[in-house]
This record gives structure tokens, C-alpha cells and sequence, in this order.
């Protein structure tokens, strides 16, 4: 049993992640996510601004074409579809909609997608769309029927179900209320069914009222976070492409916990990551004669006789004292068991106790659930609104999951931050900063080293006033995951060369020295001794042989004979090193042929033995 004790520690971290899966079971969202883009095609949307800008439709194009391409990096599990609407031409099962265009059925985005999408870009593209779809009569409740049935005819669960509407038309139907009932009724039956409806509207000639007909259709705010529907149009493409961003995906609570706010008071929050380093995706094993991908399965066997084991059949060891101690799986779980997942309130130090070098892992996000429990989103705002106003933060003790050891967390609060679009840049809630334990805090032992006098230090200070600047994370992409992605959709999309990258971290040289001016060279002079180059590489110093230039050699180490006999006798020879060996042989008139180590000691051993 002692031999699987490396498997059991690997398998009982792997159990203990499913457990932590397992207890949040109950909120976490089985199924796939679908979007469907739902674009007019109508006249208007291929109509050019001023001064060259884009279409609508290209803008629209070239936002989906986004979202194809992430949502292939991010989630290639989730399902997308483009329909257009107000077409000449139908394309739809058994054509039962007229002027609705299914370009896309709802799948999987792939790279022959994204192709299809760049013959639809540009002036050529444009034109193309306009020939092969036109520009016929609009009825959005057929739209949103054909849309309803992608839905519905999708055989796989769906966990999430959105659409986008991008038009520039405030009043589709022109005034037909026939028809704007029609899709009121049926833009009804679709949020009945958790379809969520969104308005991504886009600039046009006197503005767009979005009172007129599309306030009635569009879906009300998910929770009290997001506002409701945004009244000022897109008119470029970034607003878009921020828009739909913010709207496509699904926030989606790590766990969902009570947090005890003492005396019998609970209220339910969640456990957000708003933050998560991006890598690169695994490798995929394929099979080498299908290309599909090889699914891995362990399976245990009995070490003698060959036979399946069972999960019952197995149990977990620890040496401990050279006793093997023998444990079931549930007294391990109950060993790993401290206390029931939730969040305590401990109590409350203000912010200027919280120090940099306490963050010690990534934060996490606390954000109220009123759907688990009335009345704690009022509780939480009040809280929160307390904390900022005398600037604290509360302690408490957080245990995220079952079999998990708890830590105590610093939530420091967030208010609300709007853009200038009125777009909600930073939610109100909770950052919980996990605190290290006094074990984690090392006292380093700090040896004296030289200090710089006091003009060096305001020399330097000079410079670092030069070049300080605000940074921010939106500002600088990793290179290296840039650069792995735009090679792999240079592959997929039959590209010639990848896409050029540029490296935004590598330091803007010029820009420096044009801001420091002098200060670097008298900082140096400050520094370094006169006439002293830092840059240039010393070359290193020999010393001077004693005749003709020649480098000396190591003495040689001499042994006598005494000695020698003496190591043969105790049969230490082989502690002596090869160079001493061959003076001693030469010392002595050994001859040897070879240059080994035990030849050496042999011819020795025979010399002194006579």
C-alpha cells in the first residue's frame, strides 16, 4: 500500500476539487451558452458615414466577427449564429419566414465562420450582401420566430440564451401596428422562456428614439449591477464592440455563501473572479489515424493478481512514528473538514492597517444575491456604504468550499464607477484581500551594504519624477499570448504571415532620454569613479608568468615512499587523484601503459609489492 501513496496524495487533491465543484452544484450553470446575432439588412445600415467612416453594417460585421474570434479563444464551447432580417431573399427551414436570412445556424464559431464573415466586410463585401440579400419588407416578429426555433430545435442543453438585435431603425414596421404587435407578442414569448433580448442601436439621421417601438421589446436589467437600456446610440465601432462585450457574457458566481454578519443576521453573496491570468490553452491529444481527440481514463488494479479495484477497495495511508497509518476516504474528509463553507464577520480596522505587501494572492469579488435571500442586497448596500464613508474594511474569516481551510480576508469596498457613456466601469461591492497568517511573515535578515548620500538620492528622484507614469492593465497586452493566437488564426485562415504584433511592454528609449535630458549622465557622474564606463564588459586579468611569457604551471605534488606504501597497505590508493598517481608512477619508475585510475593504482600496487 505504501506505493500508491504518490497516486493517493495526487487523487485526493483531484477529489477535493470536485467536492468544491459539488457543494456549489446547485447554482453552477449546466449547459452551453448561445448567442444569436440578430442584424437588419435593410437599406439604411449599408448607407457610409461622413468623411469615409463605415457603414453600419460593416461596423456590425466587424463587432461579430469579434466575438466569433473570442469566443473560439475563450469558450469554443459555446454556440453563435448570425440571421439577418429585412431581406430580399429568405434562407430559413422550409423558407417558412420571408425576408429572414439564417447566414449562420447556431454552432460552434470556427475558422470557416470568421472566412465567411471578411467576405462580408469592406466595400466589396457590403456590396455583395446588398446584391445577394437586398433590402425587402421588414416583419421583426418573423425574425424573432425563426430565432425562437434555433433555440428550440437545439438538441444540446442550453445554459444561457441571448440575443442582439443591431439596427438603426427606431420604428421597423413604419408605423404598421399590426405588425409591432406581432413582435411585441412574440419578443414575450421569448424572454418567457430565458431568452434575454438586447438592443445594440446605431446612429442615424435625427436620432434614434428607442421609445418608439424598441423599449417594449429589449429584456429589463438581469440584476440591480446593470443598467437598463442605453438610450445614446453607437456610433463607433470600440462603443460596439464594448457594449456587446459587456453584454455577451454570462457572470457566473465561483460559489455562492452566507455571510454572517452576527446575532443570527445571514444574508447570501456571491464569490466573483474579476481578474484571471490569461494562458495558453493546453495541448489537445489527437488520435494519429481520425484526428479526433483521445479521451484519458485511469483505472486501478491490484498489484498481484491483476484484478480491477473499485473506489471502495482503496484506501489512504500515512507514515507517521514508522507506522503506517490507514485511513477510509471519509475519515480523510472529516480530517480535512474545519468548518461549513461560508463567510464571518470578525470585525472591522481601518484602511491604513492593510499594507501592499499583505495581498498575497489574487482578490476575489463579494456581491449580493437577492435571489437566495430577500433583503440582502439592502443589507450589503448599507454595509458598504458605511465601510467607504469612514474608510474601513471588514475582517473576516472566508472558507470557500467543503475540505478547505479557512483564511482570513480583508473586504475592502468598491462604489459604483460610471464612464462617460454612462457605461458601469466598476461595480459597487466587496474586494476580499487575502491577509497571510503570522507563519507566512519572515523577518529577513538584512546585512549593511553602502547608502547613497543624500545628492545621489535627490538626483534620482529627479529622474524618477522624469519618467513616472500612469499605468494601467488595459494598456499593455501580453506579447507572447498575442503573438501564439495570431499565428494559430494565421493557420486556420490560410493566411500568408501572421498578423504583426507590437510588443507595448518593451521601454520607448527615445521618449526617455528626451525627458531626462542630461540627469542620466550626471546621475553617473555622481555614481560611478571618472572615466568609468558601466556599459563596457572589463576583460579579465591575468597574471604575469615569470619567464617568457609563458602561463605557470600548478606544482606538482610530490608523495614519498613511506606514504605510499603506507596507503598501500590500508588499500587507500583509490583516494588519491589521478595527477598524483601518474607522479608518483614517474617518481618511481612504474611503468604503465595506461592512463586510468585502477591501472595506475595496479602497476603501483605490483611495483611496491616486490
Amino acid at each position: 500500500m505504501a506505493d500508491w501513496n504518490a497516486y493517493y496524495q495526487k487523487e485526493d487533491d483531484e477529489v477535493e476539487q470536485e467536492e468544491g465543484e459539488e457543494s456549489a452544484g446547485d447554482y453552477k450553470n449546466s449547459g452551453r451558452d448561445s448567442l444569436v446575432f440578430l442584424v437588419d439588412a435593410s437599406k439604411e445600415m449599408f448607407i457610409k458615414g461622413e468623411d469615409g467612416e463605415p457603414s453600419n453594417f460593416d461596423m456590425t460585421i466587424q463587432c461579430v466577427r469579434s466575438v466569433y474570434t473570442s469566443k473560439i479563444i475563450s469558450s469554443d464551447k459555446d454556440l453563435v449564429a448570425l440571421v439577418f432580417y429585412g431581406t430580399e431573399q429568405s434562407k430559413n427551414p422550409r423558407n417558412s419566414f420571408k425576408h429572414v436570412y439564417i447566414y449562420h445556424d447556431l454552432d460552434c464559431p470556427g475558422a470557416r465562420r470568421v472566412q465567411d464573415l471578411d467576405g462580408l466586410r469592406e466595400e466589396k463585401g457590403a456590396r455583395l450582401a446588398a446584391e445577394i440579400m437586398g433590402s425587402g419588407e421588414t416583419s421583426l416578429g418573423d425574425a424573432l420566430w425563426c430565432c425562437s426555433n434555433l433555440f428550440s430545435d437545439m438538441k444540446l442543453r442550453l445554459s444561457h440564451k441571448r440575443l442582439m438585435i443591431f439596427t438603426c431603425r427606431d420604428d421597423p414596421h413604419g408605423g404598421d401596428g399590426a405588425r409591432d404587435r406581432q413582435a411585441r407578442t412574440k419578443a414575450a414569448d421569448l424572454k418567457e422562456t430565458g431568452v434575454v433580448i438586447d438592443l445594440m442601436h446605431l446612429t442615424k439621421p435625427g436620432g434614434f428614439d428607442v421609445s418608439l417601438f424598441f423599449c417594449d421589446i429589449v429584456s429589463p436589467p438581469e440584476d440591480e449591477s446593470e443598467l437598463g437600456l442605453q438610450l445614446e446610440p453607437c456610433g463607433k465601432l470600440e462603443d460596439l464592440k464594448k457594449r456587446v462585450r459587456a453584454k455577451e457574457m454570462k457572470k457566473r458566481a465561483q460559489s455562492r455563501l452566507t455571510f454572517s454578519l452576527g446575532d443570527g443576521m445571514n444574508i447570501a453573496v456571491g464569490v466573483y473572479v474579476l481578474a484571471r491570468t490569461a494562458t495558453k490553452p493546453p495541448a489537445v491529444r489527437l488520435y494519429s489515424e481520425t484526428n479526433e481527440p483521445v479521451r484519458t481514463k485511469t483505472r486501478l488494479f491490484h498489484t498481484q493478481h491483476g484484478s480491477l479495484l473499485l473506489p471502495s477497495d482503496t484506501k489512504r495511508a500515512q507514515v507517521y512514528g514508522n507506522k503506517q497509518i490507514v485511513m477510509e476516504k471519509g475519515e480523510v474528509d472529516e480530517i480535512k473538514k474545519f468548518s461549513d463553507p461560508g463567510l464571518v464577520l470578525i470585525g472591522f480596522k481601518p484602511m491604513s492597517c492593510l499594507k501592499l505587501h499583505h495581498h498575497i494572492r489574487p482578490a476575489l469579488f463579494i456581491f449580493p444575491e437577492e435571489e437566495q435571500v430577500t433583503g440582502s442586497s439592502c443589507v450589503f448596500t448599507a454595509l458598504l456604504q458605511k465601510c467607504s464613508e469612514r474608510d474601513v474594511f471588514a475582517l473576516c474569516k472566508l472558507t470557500p468550499r467543503i475540505n478547505t481551510p479557512p483564511r482570513f480576508v480583508a473586504l475592502v469596498p468598491q462604489r459604483e464607477v460610471l464612464d462617460s457613456s454612462q457605461v458601469q466601469a466598476a461595480p459597487p461591492g466587496f474586494h476580499a484581500i487575502f491577509l497571510p497568517y503570522a507563519d507566512d511573515i519572515r523577518t529577513l535578515d538584512v546585512h549593511e551594504c553602502p547608502t547613497a548620500n543624500d545628492e545621489q538620492v535627490d538626483k534620482m528622484k529627479q529622474i524618477v519624477h522624469k519618467l513616472r507614469f500612469r499605468y494601467r492593465s488595459d494598456a499593455f497586452e501580453n506579447p507572447v499570448l498575442q503573438q501564439h493566437y495570431r499565428n494559430l488564426e494565421a493557420l486556420a485562415l490560410d493566411l500568408l504571415a501572421p498578423e504583426a504584433i507590437e510588443d507595448f511592454t518593451m521601454p520607448k528609449l527615445n521618449m526617455m532620454d528626451d525627458r531626462l535630458g542630461s540627469l542620466a549622465q550626471e546621475f553617473k557622474d555622481l555614481v560611478y569613479p571618472a572615466n568609468y564606463n558601466p556599459d563596457s564588459k572589463t576583460a579579465a586579468k591575468r597574471k604575469p608568468a615569470e619567464a617568457g611569457g609563458a602561463v605557470p604551471k600548478k606544482p606538482k605534488v610530490e608523495i614519498s615512499e613511506d606514504e605510499l606504501r603506507a596507503h598501500v597497505a590500508k588499500g587507500t590508493l583509490g583516494k588519491l587523484t589521478v595527477p598524483v598517481l601518474k607522479d608518483a608512477c614517474k617518481q618511481f619508475g612504474v611503468q604503465t601503459t595506461g592512463t586510468k585510475k585502477q591501472e595506475l593504482i595496479d602497476a603501483l600496487t605490483a611495483q611496491l609489492d616486490k
